[in-house]
């Protein structure tokens, strides 16, 4: 009993001093140096897990919505950085972060779309973006500018209502006013996600539109022709369903609002561009400043439709590159030499003549396996030619 007793005794005398031993290892490796060389001589191991655990509780803080300092911090800075931006819209930028990102996708989704539809015009869209996807790029309020202002304030409010319902962004998601609503006389209810457009539009209205400071004329222009971008989105809204009933009957249906192709909203806004309303300002009495648009040239008093496109100014004939009007001119651009339309050499070169590129393409066709055990192929070519403007 005593020798039992003595080894109990034995080994907690033992324990003990290993425990002190490893508390005065782990105070000489670390304490005892100074704090700008303590991560000197941590295990590299360590210093990666260390690290890993840094990043994940970052990751899991920002994914509850909070942003911490240090995050404010780079959000600033990154905002500052980024040109073309008005007071406004650093501020939106510097409150959420998140959305910026959202918004320059969408941005450029409208540069990209006007680069499609105008790919066989004069203006191809070529100059836009180039520098930075936010700010005034025109200075002339053409039709041409009308259409620019246009499809980026339909892609802003798109790409925003699209991370919405898809939850990428912390203060936004499906359309809660259309949860649990039943139509009698149709026969479904609403259900599913349907993609929230209000604020879509709403949060382009209040970024987009923060870049229109100055009270002039192409003020007026540039947020009617956003408006009418966002409008014809709002109206593009499609309604998707699904049957639920027995062996496939439909004996319940649920509906929800989807977001519709931005390729399409680019159609409907290149109509528009063509059939574009040239208008004038009409100036207060008092103050002269401009308060509002109508339609030029007619009789009588009439203010443009919501969703048409206006301009105050006539388009230039980007026949050459002219930084004043936003030009860079034709030369060097491919054309069709049979073709009547603006993609046609005579009329995308100004009657300026085109050059004629000649080339031949060599290709491997026809192949054949042959026994045993190769591929026999022959040689195809292909002569092209290419025109470009003078």
């Amino acid at each position: 009993m005593s020798r039992k007793t003595g080894g109990v005794r034995a080994s907690g005398r033992v324990r003990k001093a290993s425990n002190v031993k490893r508390k005065s290892v782990t105070t000489s490796r670390y304490s005892a140096w100074p704090p700008d060389k303590v991560g000197t001589i941590m295990p590299k191991p360590l210093r990666k897990r260390s690290l890993y655990v840094f990043l994940c509780f970052g990751v899991i803080y920002l994914r509850l919505g909070a942003l911490s300092s240090v995050v404010a911090l780079g959000a600033n800075i990154i905002c500052n950085k980024i040109p073309g931006l008005a007071p406004r819209q650093r501020a939106i930028c510097q409150s959420r972060p998140d959305a910026i990102i959202v918004v320059g996708e969408g941005a450029q989704m409208g540069i990209n779309e006007c680069q499609y539809q105008f790919r066989y015009g004069r203006w191809n869209c070529s100059a836009l973006g180039e520098r930075t996807v936010f700010g005034q790029e025109l200075r002339v309020g053409s039709r041409e500018a009308a259409f620019t202002y246009a499809i980026t304030a339909a892609g802003v409010a798109h790409a925003i209502t699209a991370a919405c319902s898809q939850g990428n962004l912390s203060q936004c998601g499906c359309d809660r006013e259309k949860q649990g609503y039943y139509n009698q006389e149709e026969g479904w209810k609403w259900g599913g996600c349907s993609a929230d457009i209000k604020y879509g539009i709403e949060f382009s209205r209040r970024f987009v539109d923060a870049r229109e400071i100055k009270k002039t004329p192409r003020r007026l222009m540039n947020l009617h022709n956003n408006e009418a971008g966002r409008k014809v989105l709002e109206e593009r809204m499609k309604l998707e369903c699904k049957c639920h009933g027995v062996s496939g009957s439909c004996t319940t249906k649920t509906c929800w609002t989807t977001l519709p192709k931005f390729r399409e909203i680019g159609y409907i806004l290149k109509d528009k561009y063509n059939e574009a309303v040239h208008v004038e300002v009409v100036r207060a009495s008092r103050l002269r400043q401009p308060t509002h648009l109508k339609v030029k040239q007619t009789q009588g008093y009439r203010k443009p439709m919501e969703t048409d496109l206006v301009y105050i100014e006539r388009s230039p004939n980007y026949c050459e590159e002219d930084a004043a009007t936003g030009s860079v001119g034709t030369q060097g651009r491919l054309c069709n030499r049979t073709s009547p339309h603006t993609d046609g050499c005579d009329l995308m070169c100004c009657g300026r003549g085109y050059n004629t590129h000649q080339y031949t393409k060599v290709w491997q066709c026809n192949c054949k396996f042959q026994w045993c055990c190769f591929v026999k192929c022959n040689t195809c070519s292909e002569r092209t030619e290419v025109f470009t403007c003078k």
